[in-house]
């Protein structure tokens, strides 16, 4: 729950949950999506639906080695797709992936895999199926040849429920954990950056391993709670029999935002959330704090960054019961306008020795932690109850950064150590990923450069 992390941008873009469609992609250079979804592949060959490969049973099967591209060549139809609603899709190519510095969507589903096959060329051509996949989803078009139509004994492409909704600003945004460079399984063992560092364990931690680590992660992010869902659901569905669902995460209402122009949300305990978050179109502060670079250690990741997902559970009723003054000064901010304590205004620059030194805000601030700014795009998540009559509720915590160890450790530590509001919270989930650079063109694909 690190607080601010960048003053105000000096070239701010509205967040009014759709697309400014203007075509850009804030803090990114991403290209619009041209063309038109087709059944056809390169040069205009006509290719074998998913379908025709998977779905007919043994006969499927029988097809053997003659059409294991068939399903990669399905869902790469040709040139980019045009968006399907204009004005809501953001751009899926670009230098840096889609998801990190756009405007914050209003709904996230999160889901880490685990890889299931020991096939390096298999999860080569995965990856390559989801990319082509998430290329059609996010410009708002079905996977393959759809949700219907097909021949009736076969399944189809797609699962239909995301059928006539707009892209939603969908962005799917993909991630590789420790775990898959471990034992060299892939022979990426030596590609390993050392920027995606193991987390140390932080006092108070209560962490599940059903609910942390992964070897691969999906970050769907849209408008519509559907479209996010949808998007999951596709990725492991062509996935199956390679990657299966270790643990995910839905998230609602964002509580930090990349448009600090913009309102700034409010978490489950009512206190305005990322109100000195780095700005999307703060191109210098993302070159520096959240973008790597060639030189960094591993080039493959220029262009990429750096997740740490954490799953924090709020103690909401012990919360709930806490005086006003208690809850302002466990975060260093008024309950209100959100101002830091001794000024009038949110924005105001804060006078951290104003604040109680375990106040929140004040250790979390770069200035208490050596210039540590991270990127944050973390949601609100409520997942019923705990079997004790308190609900399961509390902050899906999302932070990109160049260097988890110059970024999330040294903020988390002095958290750890001595905030406030570790009286309410605790983190239950944990995990970290390298994010690789975006997808340049239609011919390129999530972790080209890690499998180059």
């Amino acid at each position: 729950m690190a607080e601010a992390q960048q003053p105000a941008p000096d070239h701010p873009e509205p967040d009014n949950g759709e697309d400014p469609g203007t075509g850009k992609d804030p803090g990114k250079d991403r290209g619009t999506a041209t063309g038109a979804a087709t059944g056809e592949g390169a040069g205009g060959r006509a290719t074998p639906s998913r379908r025709a490969v998977l779905g007919w049973g043994g006969a499927g099967l029988a097809l053997g080695a003659a059409t294991a591209g068939g399903a990669v060549a399905a869902l790469h139809g040709g040139p980019d797709p045009a968006p399907a609603a204009a004005g809501t899709a953001v751009p899926f190519h670009g230098a840096h992936q889609a998801g990190i510095a756009d405007a914050v969507q209003d709904r996230l589903h999160f889901a880490a895999f685990d890889v299931t096959t020991g096939d390096r060329a298999e999860l080569v051509r995965l990856l390559e199926e989801w990319t082509a996949a998430a290329r059609l989803m996010t410009a708002g078009h079905p996977v393959g040849g759809g949700g219907f139509g097909g021949p009736p004994q076969a399944p189809p492409d797609d699962t239909g429920e995301a059928l006539g909704l707009k892209a939603s600003r969908l962005t799917l945004t993909v991630g590789f954990g420790p775990s898959l460079f471990d034992r060299d399984r892939f022979a990426l063992a030596r590609r390993r950056p050392q920027a995606l560092a193991d987390l140390e364990p932080f006092p108070g931690d209560n962490l599940d391993p059903a609910r942390s680590g992964g070897d691969l992660c999906v970050q769907a992010c849209a408008d519509d709670p559907q479209v996010a869902v949808h998007a999951v659901r596709q990725l492991a569905r062509i996935g199956f029999g390679r990657v299966a669902v270790r643990w995910s995460q839905l998230g609602f209402g964002k509580t930090s935002s990349t448009t600090p122009d913009a309102q700034t949300p409010r978490n489950m305990m009512g206190f305005k959330d990322g109100t000195r978050n780095v700005s999307g179109t703060d191109r210098a502060a993302l070159a520096e704090h959240v973008w790597a670079a060639p030189g960094d250690g591993s080039d493959w990741m220029a262009g990429g960054s750096y997740l740490v997902a954490r799953r924090i559970r709020m103690h909401i009723e012990t919360w709930d019961r806490a005086s006003l003054q208690e809850q302002e000064d466990v975060f260093g901010r008024d309950k209100g306008e959100g101002a830091p304590v001794g000024r009038s205004e949110e924005h105001d620059e804060p006078f951290l020795k104003a604040m109680k030194p375990d106040a929140h805000v004040r250790l979390a601030h770069p200035d208490s932690n050596g210039g540590a700014t991270i990127l944050r795009r973390g949601y609100s998540f409520t997942d019923g109850t705990d079997g004790l009559g308190r609900l399961d509720a509390g902050l899906f915590f999302l932070c990109y950064q160049r260097d988890i160890r110059t970024g999330f450790v040294p903020v988390q530590r002095a958290l750890a150590r001595g905030d406030a509001l570790n009286a309410y919270i605790q983190h239950v989930g944990s995990a970290v990923f390298a994010v690789p650079p975006g997808v340049r063109d239609t011919d390129d694909w999530w972790g080209r450069t890690l499998f180059a």
